[in-house]
C-alpha cells in the first residue's frame, strides 16, 4: 500500500509495552505522530526514542500522542521503554502486517546481505485520522525537532 498524504490513516490493533491492546481509531480526535523504526535498543532506534522522549512535553503541549511502532514483542518494548524512560507507547507488530499496511515493511541491504525489515517512517495523523506529514528516511538525531519545526510547534 503507498500512502500519501491526504489519505485516512489504515486503522489496526497492536498491544503495547503493557500487553494492552490498542486500535489506532481509539484516538480519533486527538493528533498524532506514529512511527515505525527498525529495533528495540539498537543505536539509532535509541538516538529516535530519546529524541521524542526529550521533546515529548512540546508535542504534547500541542495536543500530540506518539506511538512507536516495530516489529518487537512487548517484552522487548518494555525493557527498551523502561531502560530509556520513554513516556510514549510501544506497538508490537511482531508479524509486521501494520508495518505491511503501512508501506514501511520493505527489502533492505546491510553488509551485502538482503533481509526485510521496517524502514524508517513517521506518519503525522491529524484529528480525524488524515496523514498530513510522512517522512521518510529519518535521520534519528534530528527527527523529532523537524517535526516540531515543520509543524510551527518550535522555531
Amino acid at each position: 500500500m503507498n500512502l500519501k498524504i491526504g489519505d485516512i490513516a489504515p486503522d489496526f490493533e497492536l498491544k503495547d509495552q503493557f500487553n494492552e491492546t490498542h486500535k489506532l481509531s481509539d484516538y480519533r480526535g486527538k493528533k498524532l505522530v506514529l512511527y515505525f523504526y527498525p529495533k528495540d535498543n539498537t543505536p539509532g532506534c535509541t538516538t529516535e526514542a530519546c529524541s521524542f522522549r526529550d521533546n515529548y512535553q512540546v508535542f504534547r503541549e500541542h495536543g500530540f500522542e506518539i506511538l512507536g511502532v516495530s516489529a518487537d514483542d512487548s517484552e522487548s518494548h518494555a525493557k527498551f521503554q523502561e531502560k530509556h524512560s520513554l513516556p510514549f507507547l510501544l506497538l508490537a507488530d511482531t508479524d509486521h502486517k501494520v508495518s505491511e499496511m503501512y508501506g514501511v515493511w520493505q527489502l533492505k541491504k546491510m553488509m551485502g546481505k538482503e533481509y526485510y525489515g521496517i524502514a524508517r517512517t513517521t506518519f503525522v495523523i491529524d484529528e480525524d485520522g488524515k496523514i498530513i506529514k510522512i517522512y521518510e528516511k529519518v535521520k534519528p538525531d534530528q527527527h523529532a525537532v523537524e517535526i516540531l519545526k515543520e509543524l510551527n510547534l518550535v522555531s
